[in-house]
This record gives C-alpha cells, structure tokens and sequence, in this order.
C-alpha cells in the first residue's frame, strides 16, 4: 500500500515500544488491583490496554486517507464502549456474590478497566508521556484517595 503512515507496519522498534508501554500502563494499575485482591487483577488490566493500544496501531498503520482519522475515532470510541461491558460485567458478578445485601460492589475495578484502556490507546498512539503519566496519577488515584476513604469512615 502506499500513502503516509503514522507508524509504519515495518517500523518494529517503535510498534513494540508501544505496545510494551501499553503493557507497562496496564500493569501499573493491574497491580494494585491485584495487591487489593479484587475480581479483575493485573493480568485483566494488562491485556485490557494491550489490546487498546493494538486495536488502535492498525488504524495508525494503514492512514492513507483523509478520512483516516474518523477511522481512529471510531476505533477510539469503539474500545471506550466495548470496556464498558468488561466493566459491567465485574460489577454484576461481585454483586451477585452478595445476594443477601443489596450492594454494588466493582465499581472502582470497572473504572480501572476504563482507565486502562485508554491508557493503552495513549500508549498506542505514541502518547507515552500521557500514558505514563496517567497511569501514575491513577495509582494515586487508587491508593492514596482509599486510604482518605478509610480515615473518612
């Protein structure tokens, strides 16, 4: 094919760059997950953001068009719906673990999933420093505010 990429499929060191970070992003999040025994550790969060951030270098590889972006921002919009299931889907299964009490459990963890995804789709589209950054303020995010939650209680 010809035309002007943004990543080129032959380009291996930048599309391994990428993808790694995605990995490296996910598990940041992943971690803690996992360290705070919930449903969706880091294995889940991983994967959720490797697979961002390859959903969206095929895009990235094969602009050849104007209309190459809307492609990349339906990809984009895509992934944020498609998570949103995963999401759901951890919600429902810590709440029916719990049928007596009529409580919602899994909501942090299904918005971790969120934020790993499109930490990976930063990660995917070159934006390390984003997806660093990112990913560090939601460890924040997911440490230092639930101790503020506990001393609140």
């Amino acid at each position: 094919m010809s035309g002007n990429y943004l990543v080129s499929p032959n380009d291996w060191s930048l599309i391994v760059f990428r993808l790694c970070l995605a990995l490296v992003v996910g598990a940041i999040i992943g971690l803690d997950r996992e360290l705070s025994h919930k449903p969706a550790g880091l294995r889940t969060h991983m994967l959720v953001s490797f697979g961002s951030a390859l959903f969206v270098l095929i895009p990235l590889q094969l602009m050849t068009s104007p209309d190459s972006q809307n492609e990349l921002s339906r990809v984009i919009q895509g992934i944020a719906s498609g998570v949103g299931f995963l999401g759901a889907g951890v919600i429902l299964r810590d709440s029916q673990q719990k049928l007596k009490v009529v409580d919602v459990h899994g909501l942090t963890t299904a918005a971790a999933i969120w934020v790993a995804a499109a930490l990976g789709i930063a990660a995917g589209c070159g934006l390390w420093q984003m997806g660093l950054i990112g990913a560090l303020m939601s460890l924040v995010v997911l440490r230092v505010f639930k101790n503020l939650e506990k001393y609140n209680k």
